[in-house]
């Protein structure tokens, strides 16, 4: 006689990225895991996955899959704030959680890694949550705008046309935890301000959270003179891949540099993400991974 039973395939939805990135584990280790204890097939797409095989394996998994969701012992439950939309955001990684922490208590913070990482984003969360507590008065945020080769000359429009294209993605990040009605009213008081990087030359920038972006497409000498505009009761974060350097091969990143010249400072702390912090679509990590394998090979046949 044949006990084995039909195989079903279930359905699960996850609320979030985050509940997700829970369930799945860092590089999907725990639905691999899954399918191996208990003989079963887990398809994921998405925020949606299915699992396919004897019922009793596959309630098995979704109760797994649930009670990963349930546990967020392991991440800093205070550092969370809410978007426009009333979504919480919160650390979805070890580093993502030491780096919030850090942004609280170092003055100059560099974090260095791959798209994905939430280097940027995490920055203007922290940002908006030292503002609404009254730990500073405004944000600057910027970016150098001369990336790939492409200079602003040869670009159409006025210069708020030419550099808005560089500075979107910091558009975007506070459009999503504020709002854009929010966001413009911030800009328009001058709370917010987002300016190119070469505009940064001879200020001071007292009571400020002061956030650098794409810092691996500054040269020597422009990431020395942002650092140099720090003020009073001022907080720094810069951020950058540099995997991904875009400026002149003769000239020496600045945020290559900078490992090196202010490692041995104790109010500075470096945070180096990887490929198993990236929280965007699933692809990217494999993305990332498939680039440095491409790379590694380059190395070990040149």
């Amino acid at each position: 006689m044949n006990n084995r039973q039909e195989n079903v395939s279930k359905d699960i939805h996850f609320r979030s990225q985050a509940d997700t990135f829970k369930a799945f584990g860092e590089y999907d280790k725990y639905l691999k895991q899954m399918e191996a204890d208990y003989n079963v097939v887990i398809h994921a797409r998405g925020n949606n996955a299915s699992v396919t095989g004897e019922i009793k394996d596959v309630k098995k998994v979704i109760k797994k899959f649930k009670d990963k969701i349930r546990d967020r012992s392991d991440l800093n439950p205070d550092a969370v704030i809410k978007t426009a939309t009333g979504k919480l955001i919160k650390p979805l990684t070890e580093k993502q959680d030491s780096y919030l922490k850090f942004m609280k208590r170092k003055d100059l913070v560099v974090a260095i890694g791959p798209a994905g990482t939430g280097k940027t984003f995490l920055a203007c969360v922290q940002a908006v949550e030292a503002l609404a507590a009254g730990d500073i008065d405004r944000i600057v945020l910027t970016r150098p705008v001369v990336e790939a080769g492409e200079k602003l000359g040869f670009l159409p429009g006025d210069l708020q046309e030419k550099v808005n294209p560089y500075l979107r993605p910091l558009y975007d990040a506070f459009y999503t935890l504020l709002g854009p009605s929010k966001f413009q009213s911030l800009r328009k008081d001058e709370v917010i301000e987002i300016v190119p990087l070469a505009y940064m030359r001879g200020r001071t920038l007292d009571d400020a959270m002061i956030i650098l972006d794409e810092a691996q497409n500054t040269s020597s000498g422009q990431m020395h003179m942002f650092l140099t505009r720090i003020g009073f009761n001022a907080k720094v974060v810069v951020t950058g891949d540099i995997t991904q350097i875009d400026i002149e091969k003769n000239k020496v990143s600045g945020l290559i540099e900078i490992q090196s010249i202010l490692k041995d400072i104790e109010d500075v702390k470096f945070i180096y993400f990887d490929e198993n912090d990236v929280v965007r679509h699933r692809l990217v990590k494999k993305i990332i991974n498939a680039y440095n394998e491409f790379k590694k090979d380059k190395r070990d046949n040149s």
